[in-house]
């Protein structure tokens, strides 16, 4: 079993959810701030109209959203470790069930009836290793790797703040025609890197999913400056 823990080790925790988190805060921190303050732009404001909007916007949205994380972390954790607890009271009360149970998901897999048998025997004679092989069988996690709450909410918290924050750069040393060019440039290469960093970790084609996150920016920023745009015109703005 330690050689096979040894083996995995360089996999990248991937259900711990601070990545996950972290990934999406910086994407939808860039893509809501980008599209709110482009949308206000069009209206025609002043310079810091702008930048209190796309200000509100990135606090009011990183704490939206690390709150969202803390909330639905915590009930995934509670949720795990409620059946993680099931399951270690049919560990104790019934051995003689999950080992066969063990028995039955083996020969799944393809193991010969007699090797399963063994298997399962070995595995259940050690609780904490019948409770973390039947985990990983039933549920698909590892006891130890339920998530933490706190962890993915900081993450989202930061990650959303440093997507909202780029294309508001601008509108604190420019403004009119140059800060809105320049937030949807620096919008556009951010977007375009998200989607490339995204790509590397999960082996996919980087060009495809850097043009994916482009165009998805684009649709949301070109339709809310459209409408302000609209809305500016029609109130006299």
């Amino acid at each position: 079993m330690r050689r096979a823990t040894q083996s995995m080790s360089h996999h990248r925790d991937v259900q711990g959810g601070a990545a996950r988190a972290a990934v999406f805060g910086v994407s939808d921190g860039l893509l809501t701030n980008v599209s709110l303050i482009l949308g206000v732009a069009g209206a025609g404001p002043a310079q810091g109209v702008v930048r209190l909007a796309g200000l509100a916007g990135l606090v009011a949205g990183a704490v939206s959203m690390a709150a969202g994380e803390y909330v639905s972390m915590s009930a995934q954790s509670e949720l795990l470790q409620h059946e993680l607890e099931v399951e270690r009271r049919e560990i104790e009360r019934h051995p003689e069930v999950e080992t066969r149970e063990l028995v039955a998901a083996f020969q799944r897999r393809g193991v010969e009836q007699d090797d399963a048998e063994r298997l399962a025997a070995t595995i259940m004679r050690d609780p904490q290793v019948a409770l973390e092989v039947h985990a990983a069988e039933e549920l698909g996690v590892h006891p130890g790797r339920t998530g933490s709450p706190w962890q993915a909410a900081f993450s989202s918290l930061v990650s959303f703040a440093i997507g909202a924050l780029i294309p508001l750069l601008p509108w604190f040393f420019t403004s009119g025609t140059t800060a809105v060019a320049t937030s949807i440039v620096l919008g556009a290469v951010s977007a375009s890197a998200i989607g490339w960093t995204v790509a590397v970790f999960t082996g996919r084609s980087r060009l495809r999913s850097a043009l994916r996150q482009l165009g998805i920016a684009v649709v949301a920023a070109g339709v809310t400056y459209g409408v302000g745009t609209a809305v500016g015109v029609h109130t006299g703005l």
